[in-house]
């Protein structure tokens, strides 16, 4: 059953990572409407340092957090995440995931089932629906209505030459490459203003590159570009629409601390109206469902051509 939220709602958070460091934690310390209950780690020096840092307290029982908070935040690899949410949701406590919620079908699906069985809130952290500005160009997109196609190039230098960026140590990361770690962020804003995937092709290309055309519900279709191997001098992040009201470009948005805080607000949301996110676990499913299936596409293609 869900845990019902007082006036001060508490909020424990699971991962001790530069992600963690640098957004969960900053943005749940400095929430003036929750209690950031803790913070529990896969190293228990790590979750002391994290804890002490942001003024709360460590635990080394996972289970201990969760009977101590109303919902719990992850920063943890998605296949790590996707058992400990399934936990967390039986434990009655709400759940602010991250993306992608799992890199296999099986545990996404598993993850926003306990969520739904349990009576708990989820939310997928998928930055640029929670960014300011970025949300707003969602919705009056979505709102305008009448596009023809998508154009994205997410052209991440994390392994590119000279790169000194903390998040390449990352070994799930080093594993899937951009296709998961930054395509959920392309689909986050496809789907709502295009529609549900009908249709796709996948290619690899050089690296962890690959290359994606997608057919949506709504009979427009886009194409995405995805690496974290980009040269540094070819890194971008541009995303357009083409229709009736002309091209629109996804704008720059802010930090990832105001944008995680206003995900939280949500989360509270959904806990006390019951109302779904759009940004929900089941959400986070049908990302795990494309991805899953692009990458499965791509491999297919490499191995026909070799």
């Amino acid at each position: 059953m869900a845990k019902h939220l007082g006036a001060k709602p508490r909020i424990g958070l699971l991962g001790t990572g530069p992600w963690a460091g640098r957004t969960h934690a900053p943005a749940l310390a400095g929430h003036p409407g929750v209690e950031f209950s803790g913070v529990w780690g896969r190293r228990a020096e790590a979750a002391e340092e994290l804890a002490a840092a942001s003024g709360t307290r460590a635990y080394e029982d996972v289970d201990a957090l969760f009977a101590a908070s109303d919902a719990v935040a992850f920063a943890l690899p998605p296949d790590v995440q996707a058992p400990l949410a399934v936990r967390a949701a039986r434990a009655g406590c709400h759940v602010l995931l991250d993306k992608p919620v799992a890199t296999t079908v099986a545990a996404a699906r598993e993850v926003a089932e306990a969520a739904e069985e349990a009576g708990v809130a989820s939310v997928v952290f998928c930055t640029l629906r929670f960014a300011e500005t970025t949300a707003r160009w969602i919705e009056e997109r979505k709102a305008a209505g009448g596009w023809f196609l998508g154009e994205a190039h997410w052209l991440g230098s994390l392994y590119g030459a000279g790169s000194t960026s903390v998040y390449a140590d990352s070994p799930w990361r080093r594993e899937k490459g951009g296709l998961w770690d930054v395509g959920p962020h392309v689909l986050s804003v496809y789907l709502p203003v295009l529609g549900d995937v009908t249709a796709i092709t996948a290619a690899a290309g050089p690296e962890d590159t690959h290359h994606l055309v997608l057919r949506h519900s709504s009979g427009a279709s886009s194409t995405a570009t995805l690496t974290l191997s980009a040269p540094p001098e070819a890194a971008e992040v541009t995303l357009s629409l083409h229709g009736a009201a002309g091209r629109a470009e996804l704008p720059r948005w802010g930090g990832a601390v105001e944008a995680f805080g206003t995900a939280v607000d949500a989360l509270l949301t959904v806990a006390r109206t019951g109302e779904p996110h759009p940004c929900d676990a089941r959400f986070g499913l049908r990302l795990t469902e494309i991805l899953t299936e692009a990458e499965r596409l791509a491999a297919q293609s490499a191995a026909a051509k070799a």
